[in-house]
Order: C-alpha cells, then structure tokens, then sequence
C-alpha cells in the first residue's frame, strides 16, 4: 500500500513538472514566434517608409510586390550565387580540416597538446571583429598568386580562407569531447588489423561520428550564410563578390527604409536554413551510438 502510494505521488510530481515546462515552452514559443510573424505579415504590405502601428500579426492583404522588388534586382542572383558557393565550399574545407583537428587532439599524444589546445580555446575569447585588421593586412600581402595584384582583398579564396581559419578552433572544440567518447577498443582492433591513424580515423571515428559533424556542419552552415562583417570588410568594395547579408543591407536606405523590402529579403535569405534544418532535424547529435559496441 505504501509502495503504491509513493508511485502514485511520484507519478502526480512527474506530471505536474511536465505540465509546468511544457506550458513554459509554448509561452516561450509564442513569444519569440511574434516578433517572426509580424517580419512575414509586414513583406505582404506596402509602406511609405513608416512601420504600422500597431504592428499587425496577420497581413491585410497578399501583395508580393516586395518579393518582386528584391528578385528583380540586378545583383540578386549574383549574391546567390556567391552566398552558395562561399558557403558551401567553407563548410566542406572547415569541417574536414576540423575533424582531422579534433581527431588529433582527441587521440593522439604529443608535446604540447594541452598547451596547444588551450590556445584554441583562448582563440574563441577573443571577439572577432578585433582580427579584420591583421586577417585584412595577411590578405592584401598575399601577392604570390598570378591575377591577384591586390592580394587576396577582395576575392573568393581569401573570404573561404578567412572564414575556414576562424571557425577551426570552435569546431574542434565541439567535435573533441564527442571523439573522445569513442572507445578506444574500437580504435585498438583497427591497430591489432594492422591499420594506422588513417583507418581508425576513416573506418572507425568518421561513420560514429556523422550525427556530432552533421549538427556542427548545420550550425556552421547558418553561420557562414549569415556572415556581414567580414564579407563587408574583405570583398564588399568588389561588386562581383557580394553575399545575401550584403545585398539586404543595402536595401536599408540612409534616411528612409522601406521595410517591407528589407523584411521580403530577409525572409528570402532565411528560406534555404530552414528547408535545411527541417531536412535534417533527425540528424542532429544521438547519444548512445557506441553503447554495446564492446564488451565488458
């Protein structure tokens, strides 16, 4: 009678406490959605510079004659063009490097590593917009390449250059701890076969360790496709090397802003992320995938 009094008591505080996060997530929802909902109601409607207010949730009507605006624009499929490519060849180039890094730093002793690692870490403290000067001063020296006269400044290399160096040290620090999570008996049968570093690390670590890069390569994938500063600073003088981010900005006029043109571009720019993250949600990290891969 006792036991199946504390069970029933156990069970009500269990239900009680998943009402309460629950009721606290949607509220949560609700209130970060609204923001979101007014941006989409706003790119349907037309304004003389001036926001409504109040800000309406639902839009009067479906004018997508902002929509029409951004597209039409003559530099629209360029910056396209050049957000796709930067980012997708960064992504590729960061997390392959990354992992070798992570992989390293996870399984490999050598002199220095923790030293080495904690200069990673303190990397990752440093705010990013400190570095543009030295990042821009490495870029312009950079003349060995044929076509190149002003260095890199300006180019596609050295935005991809920039971008895979800076992101190296937080993803090798999100992908370590996970590879070092991998028994070592897995690795340890590869080397009893024969194999090397290569193998453990192509055979062994990479295939257990598709949810952790999947999630990084998400994460890494909004990063580089939202970037401002950088590609403002780097290539936004050349014309033929504007991004997405750049290309909204310039929608914001220097006294006037008509809004629902920035609001239509933003949404547009958002569309390729969110196709993305609901295409791969499932892929985020799993735990567990190594449980019962060995004996105890």
């Amino acid at each position: 009678m006792m036991v199946n009094n504390q069970y029933t008591k156990f069970k009500t505080k269990n239900r009680i406490t998943q009402i309460f996060i629950w009721t606290f997530l949607i509220i949560a929802l609700i209130v970060f959605s609204i923001p979101f909902l007014i941006m989409i109601a706003s790119s349907f409607e037309e304004f003389s510079y001036v926001l409504p207010y109040p800000p309406k949730l639902f839009p009067t009507s479906l004018d997508f004659a902002a929509y029409r605006y951004v597209l039409e624009q003559h530099n629209f499929m360029t910056a396209l063009k050049n957000s796709v490519i930067n980012t997708s060849i960064t992504v590729v180039v960061a997390v392959f490097i990354s992992s070798l890094s992570a992989y390293g730093f996870s399984r490999i002793e050598f002199p220095g590593r923790e030293l080495l690692f904690g200069v990673y870490l303190f990397t990752l403290m440093m705010p990013g917009f400190l570095n543009i000067i030295p990042q821009f001063v490495v870029l312009r020296n950079i003349t060995f390449i044929p076509g190149l006269s002003r260095g890199l400044v300006g180019s596609r290399l050295g935005l991809i250059l920039i971008y895979t160096a800076t992101s190296i040290c937080g993803h090798t620090f999100f992908l370590r701890n996970f590879f070092k999570n991998v028994p070592l008996a897995l690795s340890e049968s590869v080397v009893v076969d024969g194999g090397g570093h290569f193998s453990i690390f192509f055979r062994i670590i990479l295939p257990l360790s598709k949810p952790a890069i999947g999630t990084m390569s998400i994460f890494a994938l909004q990063g580089f496709w939202e970037e401002y500063f950088t590609a403002k600073v780097l290539v936004g003088a050349n014309e033929a090397m504007i991004t997405l981010p750049l290309l909204l900005q310039r929608l914001n006029g220097e006294h006037a802003t008509r809004w629902e043109w920035v609001f239509a571009a933003s949404l547009l720019a958002l569309i390729p992320i969110i196709i993305l993250f609901i295409v791969f949600q499932k892929k985020l990290v799993i735990g567990g995938l190594t449980q019962g891969a060995v004996k105890e």
